[in-house]
């Protein structure tokens, strides 16, 4: 005959167990969850077109493909997106950087690597330069070559080692000088790369966006690229502007243009940099 007291242990017993079984149901059923939200992808807006990709547009060349917008947003850095001081940097391009949105400052990103990209290479993503300035002539640790700027945004295959770029000269060098497959050529490889030189100089060494020390010359106010990279930033989000902006802004880029009688700007940008 089983006893009252064994009838009350064996009832906490089973009462302790099965509130331990739905603690431990809810905890897997969290951890399966959690890295759902952890890998949710961030909303996303379409960039405008600069000034020089309407023009290829409309005479028929190749231009800033929409997807290239989705891996910039993807990319960013939370530093790029949340910074007070990348706020401050970004304001004559940006004024209402600091009271927009996410989904806008994504954006706004987007655009700034497009322009980037068409003051560096004329959104031509085989397009490379040999520098010859004393400056910049200098021998590549990776190539052991004269140092050539390639792609999107005009990189090198230094960059690898210096930012964590994903460039294989190994692979590369066996390939003919333009050749799409390059690792450095590649849109996703030398966009990536820009994002994180961006964050390197904004964030990790806290230097202005617009300064004689960034990486691309079209960064460094005073030069003739410079003024190729501004022309390319009239087109920026509606959303960094007062709407009274944004009609100046329309008014200088039919103005400005995306190529001018005399050539392409990107093309004039690079003979100012050899």
């Amino acid at each position: 005959m089983v006893s009252a007291g064994w009838l009350k242990i064996k009832f906490i017993g089973f009462a302790f167990g099965a509130a331990l079984g739905t603690m431990v149901s809810g905890c897997a059923k969290g951890l399966t969850q959690e890295p759902a939200a952890v890998l949710a992808k961030p909303e996303l807006k379409p960039a405008p077109a600069t000034p020089i990709a309407e023009k290829k547009e409309e005479l028929g060349k190749p231009s800033w493909d929409p997807e290239w917008d989705k891996l910039v947003e993807t990319s960013l850095p939370p530093e790029l997106l949340s910074s007070r001081k990348v706020a401050k940097d970004v304001k004559p391009f940006c004024p209402r950087y600091a009271h927009m949105s996410e989904v806008d400052k994504r954006a706004y990103w987007a655009y700034f690597f497009q322009a980037l990209a068409g003051a560096e290479a004329g959104l031509e993503p085989t397009t490379n330069v040999r520098h010859t300035e004393p400056e910049v002539a200098v021998k590549d640790t990776v190539t052991k070559r004269m140092v050539r700027s390639e792609g999107l945004l005009q990189l090198t295959y230094m960059d690898a080692d210096r930012y964590g770029c994903d460039f294989d000269w190994e692979k590369d060098k066996t390939l003919p000088e333009k050749d799409p497959d390059k690792t450095i050529l590649q849109p996703a490889n030398n966009l990536l790369c820009g994002v994180k030189i961006l964050d390197n100089q904004l964030i990790a060494l806290d230097r202005p966006l617009l300064s004689h020390k960034s990486y691309w010359a079209t960064l460094q106010p005073g030069t003739a690229s410079y003024q190729v990279f501004r022309k390319q930033m009239t087109n920026v989000p509606e959303a960094c502007r007062a709407p009274a902006q944004n009609a100046l802004a329309k008014k200088e880029a039919r103005k400005a243009g995306g190529i001018s009688a005399q050539g392409d700007p990107a093309r004039a940008s690079a003979s100012a940099i050899q």
